[in-house]
């Protein structure tokens, strides 16, 4: 009786439980070459128009319900940090239910400019540029 009761409680509780948000792959069209590698970045589908209209270049956006997606190089994070409502993802695996290309760039990057797409955030969010500069590396010794 017990164990029927555990699995009766276990049973709900699956039946119940909120499914784990899943990342989904952003496909980037296999004509425009990636050789910077990517990530992306994604902000709130309220503020995907605005940015889109305001940016002199876009790349590859992709968009579900919820958040819109811009493809930047790898490594677009460095020495920045993206102020919220943005998301930055390390890759092209983003927290997503079925992101679709809403946005194929003019040129044959699938790219947006990563410095011009950062300040148009942080204006958006109400917040000012900060890069943090690394400490210097020092030199090898001679010896």
């Amino acid at each position: 009786m017990l164990r029927t009761a555990l699995h009766r409680l276990g049973r709900g509780r699956r039946e119940t439980a909120p499914a784990a948000p899943r990342g989904a792959e952003l496909p980037l069209p296999p004509t425009l070459p990636a050789s910077l590698g990517c990530d992306a970045v994604g902000v709130p589908e309220r503020h995907g128009f605005r940015l889109m209209a305001r940016l002199p270049r876009t790349g590859c956006v992709f968009a579900d319900a919820d958040w819109w997606w811009w493809i930047v190089p790898s490594g677009s994070d460095l020495d920045l940090a993206w102020p919220a409502p943005a998301r930055y993802v390390t890759g092209t695996t983003v927290p997503a239910a079925h992101p679709r290309l809403i946005h194929w760039p003019e040129d044959s990057t699938p790219y947006t400019p990563p410095i011009p797409f950062y300040l148009m955030v942080c204006q958006l969010s109400g917040t000012a540029p900060a890069w943090s500069p690394r400490p210097p590396v020092p030199a090898p010794q001679r010896g």
